[in-house]
């Protein structure tokens, strides 16, 4: 299995909001794709920003790329982000899961 992260950061007054736009996106999309193995949401906040880390679980490279494109290292962004994310980075970081929490393939 591999876990993929990505980071984002929000101004703390849109944090909530953009929790429901993940949603109906990004969140939405993952569960969609053949060979996710299922995703965990952690936010974090501090001060006026709001950090979110996404940690998704896949069966291969094979199926990050039916979610990424060809470039898996490449983020996924949405129209929806403009209005809430502070920046746009560009790649997320991979890593060989070699233990999970109950539940997850």
């Amino acid at each position: 299995m591999i876990a993929r992260t990505w980071h984002g950061v929000t101004p703390s007054s849109k944090a909530d909001a953009y929790f429901e736009v993940l949603k109906e996106s990004g969140l939405k999309e993952y569960r969609e794709t053949p060979g996710n193995q299922g995703v965990i949401v952690l936010r974090r906040t501090e001060g006026d920003r709001t950090h979110f880390l996404l940690i998704t679980f896949w069966e291969s490279f094979d199926a990050i790329r039916r979610f990424a494109g060809p470039n898996p290292e490449r983020a996924v962004y949405y129209p929806e982000d403009k209005q809430f994310l502070l920046e746009f980075e560009p790649t997320v970081t991979h890593y060989d899961v070699l233990m999970s929490p109950d539940g997850l393939r």
